[in-house]
């Protein structure tokens, strides 16, 4: 019995540890250093990346630490469900098991006088390795943990992690699971490494969502081209929760369709159909161990000694799926960027996993991050000109990828390939999105579904989302409408289990039924112009015909108020300035007044949770530097810091001849009259608040006067 939340701790600690082992190993074994930096080079002139070499060597790093890491989880579960028959290299739920291990060990360095703990991992792993697919999940050209070895002592270590018991004699991490449930492996995905969370925006799909989404696309899929044509891919697959209901469902359909088959080629058909792929090398590893196990189960196989013979087509590829041949100059014959493939990519070894109109269905969890990496961000933006602007995220290439990926209709608009993504709703109301509002989704793909799963509550997705749903054909050979679900109320709390909480319960009663509302969502049938105007908005209760009428008015606020909107104000430093109203009552410093934040202005009024120590007279100007009065006293024990607070231009203040004891951005202005209104400038919904006077205002709280 897998206890997930001690395994992620241990785990975690264990890359860590690794990391720091790999680091040194670069440095000492011979032509490591040079072969991994001729790598990098390359990909830097290519601007596959703008990363520092220490930055890149460190990504690589922590790469090879979870796939050493990952292949003792993966040789562990084997032992531990039999997979591997009588042999045992690590552990084993019993004490006979436990006693095997370390005796094969044993006796392997009597056969092997000159071998390491290290030479007893990877024995663990070529056990493995001896089956076809197998070879897949320890591939020596491109798994990481061949490329950097580990140290012969991190080896005896990370060998004697697993082999820890309790003071009980019960080993600490036992694998046994009669049904080889292997969705623990998706927990450890997302947090094995923290760099890498936020490297790849790591982040696991719920499966109600994936069931919900599949419902949509693959289900008619199945009706229109049938079991035997389909194909589908997930282009971020991350840890190949999406492949997973897909391979099941085409399992079942081949055998609701052909019950006579063998199972073991029922198989075969259904990872024939299925594709991934995702730029995380250790986000494959785990998909197609995952794919794998459920295969293997799925055809009758106890053990992989039985698979001899047999080829599980699993077909998941590490890679950039954003990465495609651009246009290029006349003396430009090839796009070497396009082509360029990391150590860890094999890509290569399936040629048509992305070409372009050959999916019949394309579904995922695209990555809602900005890209950070400067080269990799001109590249998709060139690559995507025709969505991509400003400072896009990542969620409005992909949204063009996948309908790019998907079969395109047939003149009489029949045939088209079905997609279906949850993905960040920034896009809908930011700068950034109009492009692919107005240009791309409104005209030249078939929007069928627009599902707004803000309100939902759906686990580790703290962006707001929405579900697209769509046919890979111009919008005028689809219907007039698109079935929109709009959000009313959002979640009040945190549901026992996600999957019942009443926003996404009312999603899966209502969103069949157009013109069906309740306290948590409207359903409307949107004609399709509406959504073709960028932004979108889709708050249901009334919402959209509040919008008609405020939009009809022959006024707008800009003729209402005096000046621009912006910030008033922000300290600079915040720890200095801003405390709890009884920490000044406890000083006694009067220059202090509420402070309004943008997360404090809700539902159409502020909370004052704290204060700030405002340094400006009754006329707004800076107050005389008093170092005997008490606010004097505080800030004079922070003048280094505040004297060194860099500005925009890369000045610090006192280089700039500011003022060190007062704020680094005062605008008096907008305070000289008293009534304002200000508004949270990032929040999923639009809050607005009146103001009198008297407090003053942070940037995340802009204010219009």
């Amino acid at each position: 019995m897998i206890d997930q939340e001690a395994l992620r701790k241990d785990l975690q600690a264990q890359v860590r540890r690794l990391e720091k082992d790999l680091v040194a190993q670069i440095a000492e074994v011979d032509g490591l250093h040079a072969r991994l930096r001729a790598e990098y080079d390359r990909a830097f002139g290519l601007g596959r990346t703008a990363a520092s070499w220490t930055e890149w060597r460190d990504e690589r790093v922590t790469q090879a630490a979870v796939a050493w890491v990952l292949g003792t989880v993966f040789v562990r579960f084997c032992e531990d469900n039999g997979l591997l028959g009588d042999a045992c290299y690590l552990a084993g739920p019993t004490q006979d098991r436990a006693v095997l291990a370390e005796e094969s060990q044993d006796d392997f360095f009597v056969r092997h006088p000159a071998k390491t703990d290290r030479d007893w991992l990877l024995a663990g792993f070529e056990q493995i390795r001896q089956s076809q697919a197998g070879a897949l999940l320890f591939d020596k050209e491109h798994n990481p943990a061949y490329q950097i070895p580990v140290s012969h002592d991190a080896a005896k270590a990370l060998i004697a992690f697993w082999r820890r018991r309790d003071d009980d004699g019960t080993l600490v991490h036992d694998f046994t699971d009669p049904a080889w449930g292997t969705r623990f492996l998706g927990d450890l995905y997302q947090h094995l490494s923290e760099a890498a969370r936020k490297t790849y925006a790591l982040l696991q799909t719920p499966d109600f969502v994936e069931e919900f989404i599949l419902d949509l696309t693959l289900t008619p899929a199945l009706d229109e081209f049938g079991h035997d044509v389909v194909k589908v891919i997930d282009p971020t697959c991350g840890s190949g929760h999406f492949l997973l209901e897909v391979f099941d469902r085409l399992c079942k359909a081949w055998h609701a369709a052909e019950p006579e088959k063998d199972p073991q080629e029922v198989v075969r058909q259904a990872l024939l159909a299925v594709h991934g792929v995702d730029v995380n090398p250790f986000a494959v590893a785990i998909a197609r161990f995952r794919l794998l196990i459920a295969a293997l189960r799925a055809a009758g196989f106890a053990t992989l000694a039985q698979t001899k013979g047999y080829v599980f087509p699993l077909q998941i590829a590490t890679g950039d799926s954003l990465l495609r041949d651009r246009q290029l100059t006349l003396f430009d014959d090839v796009d070497k960027l396009a082509r360029f493939r990391y150590a860890t990519e094999d890509l290569d070894n399936y040629p048509d996993m992305l070409r372009e109109g050959r999916y019949h269905v394309v579904v995922g969890n695209p990555p809602y991050v900005t890209p950070k990496d400067k080269s990799l961000n001109e590249v998709y933006r060139e690559s995507y000109r025709d969505v991509c602007s400003g400072k896009y995220a990542l969620s409005v290439p992909f949204a063009k990828r996948f309908f790019d990926l998907a079969k395109r209709a047939e003149s009489d608009g029949r045939g088209s390939g079905y997609v279906g993504q949850i993905t960040a709703n920034s896009f809908m109301k930011r700068e950034f999105g109009r492009k692919l509002i107005t240009d791309y989704l409104a005209s030249r793909i078939d929007l069928t579904h627009v599902i707004d799963t803000s309100g939902a509550y759906i686990p580790g997705h703290g962006t707001p989302t929405v579900i697209m749903v769509g046919r890979s054909r111009p919008a005028k050979l689809g219907a007039d409408t698109i079935r929109t679900v709009m959000g009313v109320r959002g979640e009040p709390e945190a549901p026992t289990e996600a999957r019942n909480g009443h926003v996404w319960q009312a999603i899966l009663r209502q969103y069949r039924d157009a013109g069906s509302e309740s306290e948590w969502i409207s359903v409307v049938n949107h004609p399709r112009e509406q959504l073709a105007a960028f932004p979108w908005s889709l708050k249901g209760g009334g919402a959209i015909d509040l919008l008609d009428r405020i939009s009809s008015s022959p006024a707008r606020l800009g003729q209402r108020i005096n000046g621009k909107v912006g910030f008033a104000s922000f300290p600079g430093q915040d720890d200095v300035f801003v405390a709890p109203r009884s920490w000044f009552a406890r000083h006694a410093i009067a220059e202090h007044r509420s402070l309004v934040t943008g997360d404090s202005v809700r539902d159409w009024t502020e909370a004052h949770p704290i204060d700030a120590l405002v340094p400006y007279d009754q006329d707004l100007k800076p107050l005389h530097y008093l170092p005997e009065s008490a606010w004097g006293k505080h800030l004079w024990a922070f003048r280094a810091t505040l004297k060194g607070t860099v500005g925009f231009g890369g000045e610090t203040r006192e280089e700039a001849g500011d003022t060190w004891w007062t704020w680094y951005r005062w605008v008096s202005e907008r305070y000289r009259i008293p009534l304002s209104i200000t508004f949270s400038e990032v929040s999923t919904h639009n809050h607005f608040s009146f103001n009198r006077g008297g407090k003053v205002f942070k940037q995340t709280a802009p204010v219009m006067r």
